[in-house]
Parts: structure tokens; C-alpha cells; sequence
């Protein structure tokens, strides 16, 4: 959502929901995890409202997501991704984990462009889905790094059977075989949809071939 018109956020979410999205990721940026601030619990109870039945899959790049769990799945969201650079208590993300699933939320886990796979290794089993970022966070409309599609593969590898690999930062039409080759099953796209002229047809193209004959 972080590539939508903010005047009409509302419409918005609709609109991509119609043209084939299958859920609806939310930025959360607090100023210091990354240079940014973004999407509040308000903001989250709005599009809950305007959008009943759809997940609001919340990606929490800040530093203290132990602080923000509460607020978030109060406000309607149904799950947390977290990022393993964070602060966690006792420095141990599967901590955040609990208290996330305490919430009523599934938990996912997050690794940025320049960690190093082993840090998020050992976690892969106690998360439901693994984020790798394809871009430094913070900022819409990042050009996608292919180097990242390296430790994707080794992360699906690695993931138990059941756990959901997803892709964000720069995915689009161009990339996202590449995504899909390297074992992930949920594509985040915000510009390459919100400025598309034909978002269903950016949606179908990011989805790919093999997904839309499944549906």
C-alpha cells in the first residue's frame, strides 16, 4: 500500500483487491529502524473497515516491535512481520514471535539486503512466513537487487514445508519469475501495480502463469 494515493487509500485498497491481490501489505516505518515514518494503527483500523475480509499482512520496520504488536493487531491486522535486525527481548526474535501469536497474529521474520543469511537460519522454523528484502528498507520505488534472489533460494531451502517465503522491495512483471524460480510464493508490489496503467494485468504478470492456471 505504500505505492497508493494516500488522499483515496481507501478506494485504493478496493481497487487492487478487485484486480486480483490476494492481501494487502502495510509499511509500518517509525523513524528509526529506517529514515521513515509511515502507517499508524489508524491508518490500519481505516482500511479494516473499508476492507473486511481481506488480510492485512503488517511489515513492522522498526527497531522496538515488541511496542507496536498491541496497537497493530487491535487495529485489525491479522499478521507481523518482523525484522531479525531489530530489538528483541533477550536479543531472541522467536520472543516477538510468542507475543505476536499471543496477540492473535501469525509472525513472519524478516532479513534486509546486507545480513547475512545465517542470521535469520536458526529462526526459520519458529516464524510462518520469511520476508527477504530485495531493497534497503524504507522507501518506495527502489530498483530491485538480483543478488538477493541467492539467499532466497537458500532461505526456501531451508524453510520447513508449510512456511511462506515472500519477496519485497522492486518486484515486478520483470522480476518476478525470478522470485518465483528462487522458492517465493507471496510477491510484494507497490509501484509496479499502483502505477500501472492496467493494474490487473500487472497483478496477472507478477502472479505468473503457472499460479493463474491454478485459481
Amino acid at each position: 500500500m505504500l505505492g497508493a494515493d494516500f488522499s483515496r487509500l481507501g478506494e485504493e485498497a478496493i481497487d487492487v483487491m478487485q484486480a486480483g491481490c490476494d492481501l494487502l501489505h502495510l509499511d509500518v516505518m517509525d523513524g528509526h529502524f529506517v529514515p521513515n515514518l509511515t502507517m499508524g494503527p489508524d491508518l490500519v483500523a481505516g482500511l479494516r473497515r473499508t476492507c473486511p475480509d481481506v488480510c492485512l499482512d503488517a511489515h513492522l520496520m522498526v527497531q522496538h516491535p515488541q511496542a507496536f504488536i498491541e496497537p497493530f493487531v487491535q487495529a485489525g491486522a491479522d499478521h507481523l512481520t518482523i525484522h531479525v535486525e531489530a530489538d528483541h527481548p533477550q536479543s531472541d526474535p522467536r520472543a516477538t514471535a510468542e507475543l505476536i501469536r499471543q496477540a492473535g497474529a501469525t509472525a513472519g521474520l524478516a532479513i534486509n539486503p546486507g545480513t547475512s543469511l545465517e542470521d535469520i537460519l536458526p529462526y526459520v522454523a519458529d516464524f510462518e512466513l520469511l520476508l527477504v528484502m530485495s531493497v534497503q528498507p524504507g522507501f518506495a520505488g527502489q530498483s530491485f537487487r538480483p543478488e538477493v534472489l541467492a539467499k532466497t533460494e537458500a532461505l526456501s531451502a531451508a524453510a520447513p514445508a508449510g512456511v511462506r517465503v515472500q519477496m519485497d522491495g522492486g518486484v515486478a512483471p520483470a522480476n518476478a519469475e525470478a522470485c518465483r524460480r528462487a522458492g517465493c510464493d507471496v510477491l510484494v508490489a507497490a509501484s509496479a501495480i499502483f502505477k500501472a496503467e492496467d493494474r490487473r494485468s500487472a497483478i496477472q504478470a507478477i502472479r505468473g502463469p503457472a499460479i493463474e492456471e491454478a485459481s
